[in-house]
């Protein structure tokens, strides 16, 4: 039997593992162990460490990570120490980590530095800002590879990876993206006392290499809203270094009839929300990965994803209000191209079982080289 040992510190790494840690943990074969911390812990965030509890998988280890320093190197020193002692304990044979966070980086070199294996979930994108840099060392210290598309294959290939290492899966929240497991749009909005019937979505999150000027462009952005006709859905960002600017600016909102701020949403539940919306505002990766799929139009304000909108139809602004007011002025007669958005076929879930299926897999040099392309 092998274990696996999954991590996750966000409402959206979750969302996109969830199904391939359900699908080991209903396997006899295979041991899955979910080491959950950042944000579900965070009740500021909608503590939604509960969503993951609502699954009733088998093992689940839950450690605060976050230290009254906002700093993201201490962070990222404390999940080290956390996750560390608990392989102690747990001793698993593979580390799984998804994308460009923190804890990502942290579940990386702990399997890394303790000569257990780690598999990388889409690595080989590129993020923008302090993201990317994250994505790519967590890639460097990885020995398996899950990537979305060829394209990201590519990458780690000109990074010196071995194409023995590389499994083209999709990515994994396509698989729910369609499959007929989400809930209604009435059931959602019940759920979270949606009452108008046409909405957008906002989803603006800090940029950590920008943070000193975080609180002027959120200033700038709520102010546009606030001069818009639309009704909003308002999540609330990630809990990087200037969240809590966006946090306090949308104080502003909260007795406005057009705005219901939510700190956090189940993923499914996003995903009926995104999939019936007008539009999708902000700078989140939801508007490059998901909504083109769905044809949502997509306003995306500032730094944080560029160079990761290739595919996509998408509205680019910058963080002036007047940039920002224009885009909104405009979107609803914004006429959608046809979108070609390079992410899997949905059967994501399905192939990585069977990697890990594979003798092969498994016995993958612990001890990486570098490989010239």
């Amino acid at each position: 039997m092998k274990k696996i040992l999954f991590l996750t510190g966000t409402r959206a790494d979750f969302g996109k593992i969830k199904s391939l840690i359900s699908i080991v943990d209903e396997n006899p074969y295979f041991e899955a162990c979910v080491f959950v911390t950042g944000m579900h812990l965070q009740k500021e965030y909608g503590y939604t460490l509960i969503e993951i509890e609502r699954c009733n998988f088998k093992n689940v280890y839950t450690f605060e990570n976050h230290t009254h320093e906002t700093t993201m190197d201490l962070t990222l020193a404390k999940t080290i120490e956390g996750l560390s002692n608990y392989c102690k304990s747990s001793n698993p044979d593979m580390i799984v980590v998804h994308g460009d966070r923190l804890e990502t980086l942290a579940g990386a070199i702990v399997g890394s530095l303790n000569n257990i294996l780690v598999a990388h979930i889409e690595g080989g994108e590129l993020s923008g800002t302090v993201d990317e840099l994250i994505r790519h060392s967590v890639s460097k210290l990885s020995h398996i590879h899950f990537v979305s598309n060829e394209e990201a294959a590519k990458r780690l290939v000109q990074m010196g990876e071995i194409k023995e290492s590389i499994y083209t899966i999709g990515s994994p929240d396509i698989d729910i993206m369609f499959s007929d497991n989400l809930p209604d749009l009435e059931t959602v909005k019940k759920y979270y006392e949606i009452n108008f019937e046409d909405f957008a979505i906002v989803l603006f999150h800090p940029v950590t290499t920008e943070a000193s000027d975080m609180k002027l462009y959120t200033k700038n952005f709520v102010s546009a809203l606030l001069e818009d006709t639309h009704n909003y859905i308002v999540i609330f960002p990630n809990n990087d270094l200037g969240s809590q600017y966006i946090i306090d600016a949308y104080q502003k909102l909260k007795e406005n009839p057009r705005f219901r701020i939510i700190p956090s949403l189940r993923f499914e539940y996003f995903l009926t929300l995104l999939k019936n919306s007008q539009f999708i505002i902000g700078n989140s990766s939801a508007g490059i990965r998901e909504a083109p799929y769905y044809g949502i139009p997509i306003i995306n304000i500032g730094s944080r994803q560029k160079n990761r909108a290739v595919n996509a139809d998408i509205v680019n602004v910058d963080y002036t209000k007047e940039s920002i007011s224009g885009a909104l002025n405009r979107i609803d007669s914004h006429n959608m191209q046809t979108i070609i958005s390079n992410f899997g076929s949905g059967n994501s879930t399905q192939l990585f079982f069977k990697a890990i299926q594979n003798r092969d897999l498994w016995e993958i040099n612990h001890q990486k080289q570098f490989r010239d392309s």
